[in-house]
């Protein structure tokens, strides 16, 4: 009886690591985020919890799925995603480029006396 469970419990595991496997590289990258707590407020753009003595505010559109009744006083737990929306490239490390140009420089001759 104990091996059957454990079959199951094997079978179970490697049908979600293919359907993980599956899924598209797109959607692989958008690791999942929860935060709970109650809700402080809601408007059509957001939802703003309180964790601990931090407010959160999450944003939300008409696509995101709300079960229940969404209220100031609810608790509620958020499921969510962080996204890029812009990446400005500056260049490389500070210390890497300094230390590249320290070697690239020739070496000064010592000052006479």
């Amino acid at each position: 009886m104990k091996t059957h469970t454990t079959t199951k419990l094997t079978f179970l595991s490697a049908l979600l690591l293919g359907a993980t496997l599956a899924a598209s590289p797109a959607r692989a990258a958008d690791k999942a985020y929860q935060v709970t707590g109650p809700v402080l407020e809601v408007t059509d753009a957001s939802v703003t919890v309180q964790k601990g003595k931090e407010k959160w505010q999450v944003a939300r559109n008409k696509d995101t799925k709300v079960t229940g009744d969404l209220k100031v006083g609810a608790k509620v737990t958020i499921m969510y995603t962080m996204t890029a929306t812009s990446i400005e490239a500056k260049g490389g490390d500070a210390k890497a480029d300094a230390k590249a140009d320290k070697a690239a420089k020739p070496a000064e001759a010592p000052a006479k006396k």
